[in-house]
């Protein structure tokens, strides 16, 4: 199924998701640490990584920034930890998804089968460095173009960097520029139709998006908010 690296300190949590993995058909590299979690990275890229953010040496955001700097490797956080800005602080470093402690099984192995299954559908793991795209489109609308092969974007004709998952959103945006999509219809795509998570990641990611592509994200004019219903991208 999937190469999973699995980075928890908690030795019972740890022993139990090793086990509930291998019964899925998935293969588990179970490190404790965040020192022997980078060694582990260095020598084998994995499918998925399931990452604590609470680590000794080394912690989970360290981690996802180092990671990020050489990989798109799909990155599913685990944390005790629910606030917003927490929440915020690891989508923002790379990761594409969290699960708050304690969870479900299901909801864990659900969103584990949906990030692999996104990340391949891009190229993403297995000693792959990044994304293979395949289509070769220049997406245009609102100022923004996007090189979908070269992975870049520019806004008003300046370089904006983003992780994968926000670039998935502004492509699927870009792609749709002009038709209101709506939330189940985001997360649908981004995250797979048996996604059993809140919507609260989809929220997360539209504002860190805005944050770059909008002159004022206070007052957006390009990312809107259709009442009742999803987003639009202006097509201007």
């Amino acid at each position: 199924m999937a190469d999973v690296l699995l980075v928890e300190d908690d030795d019972t949590l740890r022993e139990t998701l090793s086990y509930l993995l291998h019964r899925e058909g998935h293969e588990v590299r179970a490190v404790a640490d965040g020192v022997s979690a980078l060694d582990e990275f260095g020598v084998r890229q994995p499918d998925v990584i399931l990452l604590d953010l609470m680590l000794p040496g080394v912690d989970g955001a360290e981690i996802a920034r180092r990671v990020r700097l050489t990989s798109e490797v799909p990155i599913i956080m685990l944390t005790a930890k629910n606030s917003e800005a927490d929440i915020v602080l690891g989508l923002e470093l790379g990761a594409d998804d969290y699960v708050t402690k304690p969870f479900s099984t299901p909801e864990l192995l659900a969103r584990v089968r949906s990030v692999v299954r996104r990340g391949r559908a891009r190229g993403v793991g297995s000693g792959t460095r990044e994304g293979q795209y395949d289509d070769g489109a220049v997406l245009r609308a609102s100022g923004i173009e996007m090189d979908v092969e070269r992975h870049r974007v520019s806004v008003d004709g300046v370089e904006a960097k983003l992780p994968l998952r926000e670039f998935e959103l502004l492509e699927l945006l870009l792609r749709n520029a002009g038709r209101v999509l709506t939330r189940s219809q985001l997360v649908d795509r981004l995250w797979g139709a048996d996604y059993v998570g809140d919507t609260k990641t989809l929220d997360v990611h539209v504002r860190r998006l805005r944050s770059k592509i909008e002159r004022d994200p206070a007052r957006p004019e390009r990312l809107v908010t259709v009442r009742g219903l999803g987003y639009r991208l202006a097509d201007v």
